[in-house]
């Protein structure tokens, strides 16, 4: 009786930012609009709202890695912290383009040549141009409507040889189909170390997938894996190959892992299709819990261990 007494908590703006900017940033992949529109309704405080949007869009969009289009058909321009000058300027490296971006409208508004100074020397240029040109057919191959990006991380200034230096490959794919209540992304990133005194390359690569059906119920999966992996430092076009053969065989391996954890589910669980780009453009069927006759599902399925099939999270049926 005294619960249904207690007077009403009335939130403070800086709560109601808070509250909504944690709504923001836990969209699924590609329902930020939706999520937002829906908040900015039930906040209804337009102050709020704009300061949790001001926060939460740029950091979602770079989380996600948003592909957009640039004006006048200067390309695509993906949004990454590698790529990111200012705060609403992103580096295009292939076109050599710096994209302005509108975050909270997800859109890229004007675009600019990127100066000198925002380009790498051209001997780190041809180790960069070299590995794209692979990695872009790579992705060709195994993504449908996959996008990728090759950026100068560290050394971008370096002249020739005896130098170390590194690069980072971006590859992003993402199927939204809301009105088949279900979405679903790939994002991979590759960090390579150049080490010319050893004449090694070290690839450390974190690939995630997530993926979220929503026709009556709530299912949700969001999984990561991390490898490591070396090869020797070669020509510039040896190295390229030789690297994008090794994200081919990892990223495989671990779509390969990940499907067949979902394959071996028992029988009694909840058995949910939630398609979303697989490798050598085939639709990859996730089957997430749900049994014949559950109308409705509250569950997140989270964070699969390829190697164990171990679910780290509770699912809850109601």
């Amino acid at each position: 009786m005294a619960e249904e007494d207690a007077p009403e908590v009335e939130l403070s703006g800086e709560q109601k930012k808070e509250i909504a900017k944690w709504f923001l940033l836990h969209s699924p992949g590609g329902e930020i609009q939706y999520v937002a529109k829906d908040v900015r309704s039930v906040l209804d405080d337009d102050g709020a709202y704009g300061e949790a949007a001001s926060e939460a869009f740029p950091a979602y969009n770079k989380a996600q890695m948003i592909c957009l289009d640039m004006p006048r058909g200067m390309g695509e321009v993906l949004i990454t912290s590698f790529g990111e000058l200012e705060e609403n300027q992103f580096l295009d490296p292939r076109t050599a383009q710096v994209g302005i971006v509108d975050h909270v409208k997800q859109v890229c508004t004007d675009a600019r040549p990127a100066t000198d100074e925002e380009l790498p020397s051209p001997y780190i240029e041809e180790f960069r141009c070299a590995l794209d040109a692979e990695v872009l057919k790579y992705v060709g191959e195994a993504y449908p409507k996959g996008v990728c990006s090759v950026y100068s991380t560290k050394g971008k200034d370096v002249e020739g040889p005896g130098s170390d230096f590194e690069l980072a490959v971006v590859i992003q794919a993402a199927r939204n189909s809301p009105q088949n209540f279900c979405t679903g992304s790939w994002r991979s990133v590759w960090n390579i170390e150049f080490k010319d005194d050893i004449q090694i390359l070290e690839l450390r690569g974190k690939m995630q997938v997530g993926a979220h059906y929503f026709e009556e119920g709530n299912v949700q999966l969001d999984t990561k894996h991390e490898c490591k992996d070396s090869t020797i430092f070669q020509s510039p076009e040896d190295c390229a190959i030789s690297i994008a053969s090794i994200i081919r065989h990892h990223e495989t391996e671990y779509l390969g892992s990940l499907e067949a954890s979902y394959t071996n589910l028992p029988d009694n669980t909840f058995k949910v299709t939630i398609y979303f780009p697989r490798i050598y453009g085939e639709s990859f069927q996730l089957l997430a819990p749900f049994s014949p006759g559950i109308t409705r599902c509250s569950s997140v399925l989270q964070e699969i261990s390829p190697k164990n099939l171990e679910l780290k999270s509770e699912i809850t049926i109601r």
